[in-house]
């Protein structure tokens, strides 16, 4: 291993307010950072930084920690464009597009599944993202979500079984019988893949029973709670998952004040999902309420082939500051330490002593340009585990 020093960076993003102004963001002006082998070793001022093996000039740039995608859906095949194309022209949008999606992926082969993610995760690299969940739920089978499992498991170790994200179509006329197989034979099956358990608690999908019966019994195989929460509709989401100490309740659109106040006084985050509502005309969620109520909020893409098919956190970086009445700094902020507290992390999503080494240098002297420039490829340089990968 040797060490790197990346210097003459105009602004820097700690995510430590004990750095720099002491924001939030623990800012740094005229900054550096020292990578030695795959963890951060030191940050601060350049005049100040030790002696290194090596030396990367930022050129006045801003880089900040690598984005954490802590919420997408990549493992599956095809496309939903003509159910876009329609939406696009008038047709509100219901749960149930996502068949489309568990027909073409049953028919691909392995080889395509992981084409298809190895294609995505390439592009999220591009722009920034160097931490990444991702959900089985396209599948709904023993067989095909127990392979997208082990498929998304090659790439990273935040892996989640959904296979409550809508009732199997095999399962149509018993919806009670696909729930024992969620928690029973596709649980046994799933759950050495997978770091945690998620579902689409929903109408159209889980109600609030069905829900907490899968949770449980994901929680008693080890497996942690997410929820799909809240999305089209006012629900139980939230409230179970601020019961069951879920680490994220995702989507969280329709919320009651009764919603904000225990998201507030819980550690379940609420990540919010710009790009859905983008794709799918729907209401924003807002933001500034829970921000304001003192909940800890995550951004994140939703990357899925029917309702937000992004991979780009800068992108949506931008939506939250137009649309959900977030800041700047809050929208950097949520798409780093947000969705590494999302994660139950700790070693990403900020750049201090101990942190993993992963960056992203913008072609910008600002954070601020994510949501100031929405569109353009800024994203410059990005090193993942203190190598550079783009």
């Amino acid at each position: 291993m040797s060490s790197t020093v990346i210097t003459n960076i105009a602004t820097l993003v700690t995510n430590d307010p004990s750095l720099g102004d002491g924001s939030p963001l623990g800012l740094v002006q005229d900054a550096a950072v020292v990578i030695d082998g795959d963890h951060v070793v030191w940050t601060g001022e350049s005049s100040k930084a030790p002696a290194t093996d090596n030396r990367v000039d930022a050129g006045g740039r801003a880089v900040l920690p690598g984005f954490v995608d802590s919420h997408s859906h990549l493992v599956f095949a095809g496309d939903r464009t003509r159910e876009f194309n329609a939406r696009m022209s008038g047709r509100a949008y219901s749960a149930g597009g996502i068949r489309t999606t568990v027909a073409a992926t049953r028919a691909a082969s392995d080889a395509e599944l992981e084409a298809n993610l190895t294609r995505y995760l390439d592009e999220a690299l591009r722009q920034g993202t160097t931490t990444f969940e991702t959900k089985s739920g396209y599948g709904l089978t023993v067989a095909d979500e127990s392979r997208a499992l082990r498929i998304a498991a090659a790439h990273t170790d935040e892996v989640t079984y959904l296979g409550a994200h809508i009732v199997s179509p095999d399962f149509a006329d018993d919806p009670a019988g696909y729930v024992s197989l969620v928690t029973g034979e596709m649980l046994d099956a799933c759950a050495p893949h997978a770091r945690w358990i998620d579902v689409f608690c929903e109408k159209g999908a889980f109600d609030g029973d069905q829900a907490r019966a899968i949770l449980t019994a994901g929680k008693a195989k080890g497996l942690h709670p997410r929820i799909h929460a809240n999305q089209l509709s006012y629900g139980p989401g939230v409230q179970l998952a601020v019961e069951l100490d879920a680490a994220s309740a995702d989507h969280c659109t329709h919320l009651t004040d009764a919603d904000v106040d225990a998201l507030a006084n819980s550690g379940t985050v609420a990540t919010l999902l710009p790009g859905a509502e983008f794709s799918t005309r729907a209401e924003w969620p807002d933001a500034r309420r829970l921000l304001d109520a003192g909940a800890t909020v995550a951004l994140s893409t939703d990357c899925n082939p029917g309702s937000s098919f992004t991979s780009s956190v800068p992108f949506c970086i931008a939506l939250a500051v137009r649309d959900m009445g977030m800041t700047p700094d809050e929208a950097a902020w949520s798409a780093t330490a947000g969705g590494a507290a999302a994660l139950r992390r700790d070693d990403i999503g900020r750049l201090t002593p101990g942190a993993r080494a992963d960056l992203t240098l913008l072609d910008a002297p600002s954070h601020v340009h994510l949501a100031y420039r929405p569109g353009v490829p800024l994203v410059t340089g990005v090193w993942r585990q203190g190598v550079r990968v783009v």
